[in-house]
């Protein structure tokens, strides 16, 4: 099994540098995290290997994800995020359904001193790839691609 078989991603070219998308990312996330109109509260974000990701979403009808536990496994500020939702705090196992990978990089187009940009659920197996894409991972994290390529861009231009 390669890594990329259980793997949905969206990427996109952000006319910011690095350091504005990773302030958006880290300090913005209840306003591009999930798609509109859906709202997300950020419990917690311990932005360290091991520190618990913690995040709730409500639906504009009073829908509720229960919170989205899990916990950093890799935190590179400016390069790299890995989480996981196979542990809660304290490293408590539980069933896991993904581990969620944002990477990123330096991409200059025409001179913008610009960021690729890329979000990757990877999965434990095929039933749970094929579960995400079935609740709208495409639409979904698109939309969320385009919240935060907005908000990274609208805040280089104010910087």
């Amino acid at each position: 099994m390669s890594e990329a078989e259980h793997e949905l991603s969206v990427s996109c070219h952000i006319a910011a540098p690095r350091a504005i998308c990773w302030k958006v990312w880290t300090d913005l996330k209840d306003e591009w995290f999930c798609p509109k109109p859906w709202r997300v509260d950020v419990i917690e974000e311990d932005l360290r290997p091991g520190g618990r990701s913690a995040v709730q979403m409500f639906g504009p009808d009073g829908e509720e994800t229960g919170p989205m536990e899990g916990v950093f496994l890799e935190v590179a500020p400016g390069e790299r995020v890995v989480t996981t939702d196979a542990y809660a705090a304290g490293w408590a196992p539980q069933t896991p359904f993904m581990t969620a990978i944002w990477d990123f990089a330096d991409e200059d187009v025409d001179g913008d001193g610009g960021t690729r940009f890329t979000a990757t659920a990877r999965h434990w197996d095929a039933e749970a790839k094929a579960r995400h894409e079935a609740m709208g991972f495409h639409p979904g994290w698109d939309q969320m691609m385009a919240q935060y390529k907005a908000l990274c861009e609208t805040s280089a231009a104010s910087a």
